[in-house]
């Protein structure tokens, strides 16, 4: 399991602005290369984005879904990426001052990672996720300005 956290200069609305656009999430997620389609339904419960993971040639086309949707306050999905494994990953945003704090909350459910003791596992989630908030932060505080 890795937790990250992450202020961000930007209210908590500007960052749920970001996760409900799905064509953005291989914007912001480290390791999506591309968008294939999304539901219609995103953000919605039960809705998937379709991305690819890699680089070309060796391109690995999966899903991720939503679990829960609560904005501004919490995101929950289920990231895809056979035969690499699955995760889930809980966005919980609280507002700080005139900005917002984002705690990013990944758990391995299957596949190496999810076998590996957690000291193992946590480092590479660790490091990709400070990238993947970053990103986020650079989107939702665009979009606040």
């Amino acid at each position: 399991m890795s937790v990250n956290t992450r202020s961000i200069a930007a209210p908590p609305e500007a960052v749920f602005a970001v996760l409900a656009n799905g064509w953005l999430f291989p914007v912001w997620v480290v390791g999506a290369t591309r968008m294939r389609n999304v539901d219609e339904a995103w953000p919605a419960v039960g809705a998937k984005l379709y991305h690819s993971v890699g680089v070309w040639p060796a391109l690995i086309n999966d899903s991720t879904s939503v679990l829960e949707w609560d904005p501004p306050r919490r995101a929950a999905m289920q990231a895809r990426i056979w035969p690499v494994g699955e995760a889930t990953v809980i966005l919980d945003v609280e507002p700080e001052g005139e900005g917002c704090r984002v705690t990013m909350t990944e758990v391995p459910s299957s596949g190496p990672l999810a076998k590996m003791p957690d000291p193992l596992a946590n480092l590479p989630l660790k490091m990709r996720n400070v990238e993947t908030l970053r990103r986020l932060a650079y989107l939702a505080e665009g979009r606040a300005d």
